[in-house]
């Protein structure tokens, strides 16, 4: 924008501001209207319909499974990509303030003068990568399923080795059907089809870094083990 151009544009926009009302009071008056007129609104609701109240909270029970609302997914998933807990502050504060600073910057990063988005290049791209990258992370967070659930359907008789694998948090490494992390370990989904019960079985047993070794609970509990090499020999 050269002189001229700034000049006019000046000239345009004091015109404009004179033909204008002030913020205060018109803007605020409008605004406090709406705010009181929702609040209204969300109040009468209350009265007609009343809140929906759930079960009560059993403190003794282990079968819930803990999910963040839906506008923290994105969050969610993070986590579960970032491993080594030495990150895990990283990825918790780090990352999203780092995001969040950068979009508060880039008003005085980008001070183009240039309205039309395909002039602003820094902004555009900046936006549209943050938005994509939250966009991304919170369908994968949502259709994850939980961290400790399976719901890949199998026979009865696999029932209780399914549930061995999920209490052991083989899918916070493994996919196994629609649940589970894809990385940094193998999808199980199919993994008797590639592997033999024997080889399943040597390779809980001596596994590679960083996996646990389930030697212990071959030990302490063939039962379980045997289950739990019964299932992932049946995922075909």
């Amino acid at each position: 924008m050269d002189a001229r151009q700034k000049e006019q544009y000046l000239r345009e926009y004091s015109i404009l501001k004179n033909q204008g009302k002030p913020f205060f009071p018109y803007a605020i008056m409008k605004d406090s209207l709406m705010a009181c007129l929702v609040l209204a609104v969300i109040i009468l609701l209350a009265i007609l319909l009343g809140a929906e109240l759930g079960p009560k909270a059993d403190p003794t029970t282990t079968s819930y499974v803990p999910r963040p609302e839906w506008y923290f997914f994105f969050l969610f998933e993070l986590l579960r990509i970032i491993k080594p807990p030495a990150i895990v502050f990283i990825a918790t504060i780090g990352i999203p303030t780092i995001c969040l600073v950068l979009l508060i910057l880039l008003p005085f990063i980008d001070r183009g003068p240039e309205r039309n988005p395909l002039r602003r290049p820094i902004a555009i791209t900046a936006a549209i990568t943050v938005f994509a990258a939250m966009a991304y992370l919170t369908i994968e967070g949502a259709v994850a399923g939980a961290p400790g659930e399976i719901t890949l359907k199998t026979a009865p008789q696999y029932e209780k080795g399914k549930l061995v694998a999920a209490a052991s948090g083989c899918q916070g490494c493994h996919k196994i059907g629609e649940n589970g992390n894809a990385g940094p370990g193998p999808d199980l989904t199919k993994i008797g089809a590639r592997l033999p019960r024997q080889a399943i079985a040597r390779t809980l047993v001596n596994p590679t870094a960083p996996m646990p070794s389930y030697a212990t609970l071959r030990q302490k509990n063939p039962q379980q083990f045997n289950a739990l090499v019964d299932f992932l020999a049946s995922l075909r």
